[in-house]
């Protein structure tokens, strides 16, 4: 086989074969394929896409890449399962969801990422935890997985090595936004990691990167489908990104309300929502529970009896944090040495957000980045969110501003005030799941 005659038969809206797709990815892996004809392909899967046989090919021949992880030596008592969100502003829920579905008896290897220009990243907030380890070796991995129910750490260069290339091509070649290849890239990740079922958190709104509605569900149906298809039961879920989930948007400040979740503390009703519907979904697909209904109840005893909480203060023992940390977590967590609340040009009540740019407003501080390099300061963010329908004034304020000095405070504030609306109808606080799809 050719890559350039491979390339030349998606270009011209051919199907490919489960050979030539493994081929042109063992090229990728090998670098036997340039980055030229890697993006030749990417932009004419773009413009021609992939059916459901191509792209559970594509996802089980990147998968195959590297490494997959094989638990059976452990054996463990439970399933193995996962979850993973198209990314957000303020979603924090892989912090709590681990924890509980560990404490319900299953085990939680989730391979997380880093966060990229508006959205955060899992990693970022666990990197606010002193000594925390999120690239441990695969032995320490398969370890704390073991005794702590779940294990959060990022993708090791042997889970998936042509997603890492291929992705990197993509980012430099508008290429990004194929249903297709997104699909292949997030499972690719997801199933090399062993695992036995998942559910996906597919967001829609301002900010998510499926604004629109439609683009979710097809993003959705894509993912269930393939990783159905390539023998991992999964379903998903669209949930709302029209405003911050829960009350914070930085690093040390989202792990400190997961924490304050997990420790049975005033809770985001939208924030433990959304968490627990997914831990449901995850119940269901791994045996623990018959329906939904009685996943959320048994995933919100695992919560309220502290159970959760123990399960983990073991993770982040076992990766090398702190053995006191979920008692103290003010003696490690470093706050901001700038606290300012940001109070909005006109008052009102809220009708829409623009979520994307509160997410910016955050990057302006320091909290996130756009380029993979950029380093982070995980002091920054906000706290204190508003949402939709609220009131806001003189004396009621969008948020608390934590910043490294007040120049910077000033710019996240001129942002966080453009992307609030007060104009038109309040805006209402509808379900954070939109629909299920299994």
């Amino acid at each position: 086989m050719l890559p350039q005659e491979i390339i030349r038969k998606k270009r011209d809206k051919q199907r490919l074969t489960e050979a030539e797709i493994q081929f042109f990815v063992s090229g990728i892996t090998s670098k036997a394929v340039s980055e030229g004809q890697i993006a030749a392909f990417a932009m004419a899967v773009f413009f021609n896409g992939m059916d459901m046989t191509e792209r559970v090919a594509l996802t089980r021949a990147m998968m195959s890449s590297g490494n997959v992880l094989d638990w059976s030596a452990l054996r463990l008592d439970g399933p193995i399962l996962d979850k993973h969100s198209t990314g957000g502003v303020g979603d924090k829920t892989s912090l709590i969801l681990g924890p509980i579905m560990a404490a319900c008896g299953c085990y939680v290897p989730m391979i997380s990422g880093r966060g990229l220009g508006h959205t955060g990243g899992t990693l970022d907030k666990f990197d606010a935890i002193p000594g925390y380890q999120t690239a441990p070796d695969l032995d320490t991995f398969r370890k704390v997985v073991k005794e702590a129910g779940c294990a959060i750490i990022g993708q090791t260069a042997d889970l998936a090595p042509a997603d890492r290339r291929f992705y990197a091509i993509r980012d430099v070649t508008a290429t990004v936004e194929s249903v297709a290849l997104i699909t292949a890239s997030i499972l690719s990740k997801k199933l090399a990691a062993g695992l036995q079922g998942l559910v996906m958190d597919v967001k829609t709104g301002s900010g998510a990167f499926a604004a629109e509605l439609e683009m979710a569900r097809e993003l959705a149906d894509s993912i269930v489908r393939v990783s159905n298809g390539a023998g991992v039961k999964t379903s998903a879920l669209i949930t709302d990104m029209n405003q911050v989930l829960g009350r914070t948007a930085g690093n040390a400040v989202e792990m400190q309300e997961s924490i304050d979740c997990l420790k049975g503390a005033a809770t985001d009703p939208r924030l433990l929502d959304c968490t627990l519907a997914l831990c449901a979904e995850l119940l269901v697909i791994g045996g623990k529970a018959a329906d939904t209904r009685e996943g959320r109840h048994i995933a919100e005893r695992a919560l309220s009896s502290g159970r959760a909480a123990e399960h983990f203060q073991r993770m982040v023992v076992g990766l090398g944090g702190p053995a006191d940390f979920l008692e103290r977590p003010d003696k490690y967590l470093v706050k901001a040495p700038v606290t300012l609340p940001c109070y909005p040009e006109e008052p009102g009540i809220i009708h829409s957000m623009d979520v994307r740019a509160i997410g910016m407003a955050v990057v302006a501080l320091g909290g996130g980045r756009t380029r993979p390099e950029d380093p982070i300061d995980h002091r920054v963010g906000l706290t204190d969110i508003v949402g939709l329908g609220a009131e806001i004034g003189p004396d009621k304020p969008i948020a608390l501003i934590h910043a490294a000095d007040e120049s910077s405070a000033a710019i996240a504030m001129d942002r966080l005030r453009r992307a609030i609306r007060v104009t038109g109808p309040a805006g209402r606080d509808g379900p954070v799941v939109i629909e299920e799809l299994r």
